[in-house]
């Protein structure tokens, strides 16, 4: 009897072999058929498979292909400053920095006059968002 348990014990190893089937008429007619692509392609009357793969592929090569290197947005989007993630880990970091040492020297307040700060602001970030959404 096997008692219960939360490892996973090995187990052991089952001999299986796969048995593998070769057919000579199957073999024989992809040979021929190799042969005759070959011969079509030499004399330009198909087309060969690496002219077939660029014209599938055409213009759709990758667009990140580059992208690093270069240093720039894929697609060429450009990003203002104020959009970018840096930035705005910046301000973030320096909220979380500034809450922590107003705390220890002022105590509870420096915590209220952060959050109307924060609220105050963001709410003059919408306003103008709304006047600008009205001029255009």
């Amino acid at each position: 009897m096997k008692f219960p348990s939360i490892f996973k014990t090995a187990k052991p190893m089952r001999f299986d072999i796969k048995p593998r089937y070769y057919d000579p008429v199957r073999e024989e007619i992809e040979q021929r058929t190799e042969r005759i692509r070959r011969e079509l392609q030499a004399d330009g009357k198909i087309a060969s498979e690496d002219s077939e793969r660029q014209r599938l592929q055409g213009d759709y090569g990758s667009g990140i292909r580059g992208a690093f290197a270069q240093g720039g947005s894929i697609g060429g989007r450009k990003s203002s400053a104020a959009s970018q993630t840096g930035i705005l880990r910046l301000v973030i970091l320096i909220f979380l920095v500034g809450s922590f040492f107003g705390y220890v020297y002022l105590g509870p307040v420096i915590l209220y006059v952060l959050g109307y700060g924060g609220v105050s602001i963001a709410g003059l970030l919408f306003l103008n968002r709304l006047r600008k959404g009205r001029i255009r």
